[in-house]
This record gives structure tokens, C-alpha cells and sequence, in this order.
């Protein structure tokens, strides 16, 4: 069984990148380099800190469940206290929203130390204030299917590069098994709750979740988890829990919507 480091991304030291581990790497800086990236941003966590998220509906975004849950209270975050900045580049990004609603793995919190069961279930959705134009950032969609070769790529912030996506153009699944998903990316701090992506066709897609970092006795490797049934329990949560509208009745008036009497229909498709 694979053993892991006991500490998660959040505030995780690092060994040193080799040489290939760099030359695989680039930072994606202007709109052209962005261009199939943007739906990639930067969690803001109030001041103290940030992972990485990545949009899978406009107003939707997939991170790690560590990202979404304050340390101090074991709750999720409350509204307002992590923005989603879509495309981040050096101050300036594509979009930002404050989230406002947060889904976690029930699982997740069953399991608080750093385990494969956590690992499992370490995953979240943020719904945000307002959907991103698909204009400004086309969302990525789930992978289904098997990976070809096994090579995945990995764009994230991390420690070093947090004010552009950085993105590794060819990392390799090592092990998938248990429900577990391990790879060689090099992950950073910062790197928690990026979309570990396999490619289909001409697109990339979201094949995992960046959770953790381990030693297979040989060499550091990435844990991550299988998502199949996952984010669509999540989508549930958010749609049971979500703020229920305050109804509003009002009377409606003939004609100029002074006193009057009798009764105006509106239709579906307007007056």
C-alpha cells in the first residue's frame, strides 16, 4: 500500500522540481496562452490563503473539499469568504465571483486525518454570486472513459507561480485502484483542488481532483480520486440546500396601475 506524507497541500514544503519537471512546464501570461484555460482560477480563501479551482457549469466550481472547510470552525466557509478569480494572470483575471453556496463530501468529514477514505472523498462544489458568460470561460466537463497511454496534464497555481496558471503539459497515472487515482504531476502548494485532466479527442477534461501528496517508496506521487457519482450527489446537496425565494405577491392594477377595478392576466410570454 502506498504511504502518504502526513500533511495535506494546504501549507505542504516541497521537494525540489527536477530539471524535466520544469521544461514540461508553462506558464499560460496573455489572453492567447489562456485561450481553453479560462474556466481555470484562482480560490481566493479570505487573506490567509488559496487553492485552485476549475468551472464545470457557469456558475459551478470543482476544488478539493480541504479548500472549502474553514480549520477553525470544521465548517464550509461561509458566503463571501473564498472568490473565484477565472484566469488569474498577474492582478488581472477573466472574471471574479464571490461564492456563495458550498457542497462537500459527506464522507470528507467522517474522515479528518489524512487517509485513503479522506482522500476518497475529498472533493467540493462552489456555486457562484453570478454565472461567467461562456464567452468569457467555457467550462471543462467530466472525463469518461480510459485514458490512452495513461498521460494526464495538470494547470494550476501554486507556491512560486500563484499569479499565473501554470501548466504541466505531460504527467502519467501510476496507479488506479480502490478508488484511488495516483500520478507524478508536480503539485505545490497551492496546487489542492486543481482537475487532474485527461485528454478526449481534441479537448481536455476532468478526469480527478489534486487531494494529496504521498511517496510510493520511490518517488513523490499525487493523490487524487476517482469521481465517477460524485459531483452529481454534490449537485444535488446544492440544489436541496440552496436559499429558497422570498415569495412576493403583489395586486395587479387595470390599465395604468392606478386604483381601478377588475383583473389583469399576464401571460407566460409577457403582457
Amino acid at each position: 500500500m502506498t504511504r502518504f506524507l502526513l500533511c495535506a497541500l494546504l501549507g505542504l514544503s516541497l521537494f525540489a522540481t527536477t530539471s524535466h519537471a520544469q521544461s514540461n512546464k508553462r506558464e499560460l501570461t496573455d489572453r492567447e496562452d489562456l485561450f481553453g484555460w479560462e474556466a481555470i482560477g484562482r480560490l481566493d480563501i479570505g487573506k490567509s490563503g488559496f487553492c485552485t479551482g476549475t468551472l464545470i457549469a457557469q456558475d459551478l466550481v470543482l476544488t478539493a473539499a480541504h479548500c472549502a472547510i474553514d480549520k477553525k470552525t470544521g465548517q464550509a466557509y461561509a458566503p463571501g469568504e473564498v472568490t473565484f478569480r477565472a484566469g488569474l494572470s498577474y492582478g488581472k483575471s477573466l472574471a471574479d465571483r464571490k461564492v456563495v453556496q458550498i457542497a462537500v463530501h459527506p464522507d470528507y468529514l467522517k474522515h479528518p486525518e489524512l487517509s485513503a477514505a479522506s482522500v476518497r472523498a475529498d472533493v467540493a462544489l462552489m456555486r457562484l454570486e453570478q454565472p461567467i458568460p461562456y464567452s468569457v470561460a467555457d467550462p471543462f466537463v467530466l472525463f469518461n472513459g480510459g485514458v490512452a497511454g495513461k498521460e494526464v496534464s495538470l494547470a494550476s497555481y501554486g507556491r512560486g507561480r500563484s499569479e499565473a496558471i501554470t501548466r504541466e503539459r505531460s504527467c502519467r497515472i501510476l496507479q488506479r485502484r480502490q478508488g484511488l487515482i495516483t500520478f507524478n504531476c508536480d503539485i505545490t502548494f497551492g496546487s489542492s483542488g486543481s482537475a487532474l485532466l485527461a485528454q478526449n479527442g481534441p479537448r481536455w477534461q476532468i478526469l480527478s481532483v489534486v487531494s494529496a501528496v504521498g511517496t510510493d517508496g520511490r518517488q513523490k506521487v499525487g493523490f487524487g480520486m476517482e469521481l465517477a457519482g460524485i459531483i452529481s450527489e454534490l449537485k444535488a446537496d446544492l440544489r436541496r440546500d440552496a436559499p429558497k425565494p422570498k415569495a412576493a405577491i403583489r395586486r395587479l392594477q387595470v390599465g395604468s396601475g392606478k386604483s381601478g377595478t377588475g383583473a389583469k392576466f399576464i401571460s407566460s410570454g409577457g403582457s
